[in-house]
């Protein structure tokens, strides 16, 4: 089969490889969409570090099943498909209580966070735990249900985890593909007044489109003193979901009592200042997310199945595999939301 790998930062190939075949508890799924993440992009380019080479990069796809292993029952050959890309063994103690985004014995297929990475799906072909795989509605296109896994960490993120509650003001810093889910997901829950906040006028005319009341370019205006221009008393839940650490920098300074932030979208390892006194007075409650759990797929692909969430509404760009360097170049534009490779 046809796979990218990558062979070291910023070097991409696209090589044949064997087919894996799958094992007890094991699924083969071909690979009909896969999105694009920026800690994909991160990883080719050396932004992200925690790499081991060689590596076939992809984690968000949806596709056929393609063969099963021995004890693989929910699911047969030819059945459509969305996988989870994170493994877990459903035995631990973290796995017992729920939080198998902790499972001890977790592994990803393509993407990061566990030891152990395996081949991931910027390829015809991806092997993983029968656990990870759920059913596509029928409804659904490949490259909507493979934007499954993002949408459910924005779920994770804004619901679970922060509580945003029907009527909340919410701040969203960067609105790429996971920051316009996060805008989604906010909408669709209720918010009041949705402010976006991007650097790209592109981005956030996307973001207006699909349900934010305001929208502000930080490289144009002082955007916390735009943000108190709309909310006088502050935002309730304010997502960084943008990367650098100027924008968890941004995410502070917005803080008012009682408000809510989720670390979302850094996942390099940079460092911001908080005043102790002031977050003990304040009562901020910091708030982060991680990965994705069954729960949060399932509530995903409720979502997106009762259209409440269309990701085709994001989608700005497609490439085949062969042109997945083109499709990295795309990443590295502004004028992009989200990029699916279509094997």
């Amino acid at each position: 089969m046809l796979a990218a790998v990558l062979k070291d930062f910023n070097n991409l190939v696209l090589e044949e490889v064997p087919v894996p075949e799958p094992g007890p508890g094991e699924v083969l799924v071909r690979v009909r969409a896969c999105g694009i993440c920026a800690t994909d992009y991160k990883a080719i380019n050396g932004i992200r570090r925690n790499v081991r080479f060689p590596m076939v990069p992809g984690h968000e796809p949806a596709g056929v099943v393609a063969a099963v292993g021995a004890h693989v029952t929910h699911v047969r050959e030819g059945d459509e498909v969305i996988v989870q890309p994170t493994g877990f063994c459903g035995v631990c103690p973290h796995c017992r209580i729920g939080l198998t985004h902790y499972c001890e014995n977790s592994y990803t297929t393509g993407g990061d966070g566990p030891e152990d990475v395996r081949p991931g799906s910027f390829a015809e072909y991806v092997l993983t735990g029968a656990n990870t795989v759920y059913a596509k509605p029928a409804h659904l296109s490949f490259d909507a249900a493979c934007q499954t896994e993002p949408v459910s960490g924005a779920w994770k993120g804004i619901i679970q985890n922060s509580q945003m509650a029907v009527g909340d003001d919410v701040v969203v810093i960067g609105t790429g593909g996971i920051g316009m889910y996060c805008l989604m997901v906010a909408k669709a829950a209720g918010a009041g007044r949705l402010i976006a906040v991007d650097v790209s006028d592109y981005a956030l005319e996307t973001a207006r489109r699909l349900g934010a009341t305001h929208v502000i370019n930080p490289a144009r205006e002082d955007a916390r003193a735009a943000v108190y221009d709309i909310l006088p008393q502050g935002p309730d839940l304010v997502v960084e979901a943008a990367g650098p650490i100027e924008a968890v920098r941004l995410m502070v300074s917005l803080l008012r009592r009682g408000t809510r932030w989720n670390v979302f979208g850094i996942t390099t390892h940079e460092r911001f200042e908080l005043d102790g006194g002031l977050m003990h007075f304040l009562e901020a409650r910091m708030d982060a997310s991680f990965g994705t759990n069954p729960t949060a797929m399932e509530k995903a692909i409720r979502l997106m199945s009762r259209g409440l969430v269309d990701p085709e509404q994001v989608i700005s760009h497609r490439f085949p595999l062969t042109e997945i360097q083109q499709a990295m170049e795309v990443m590295g534009s502004p004028e992009r939301n989200k990029v699916i490779i279509n094997p």
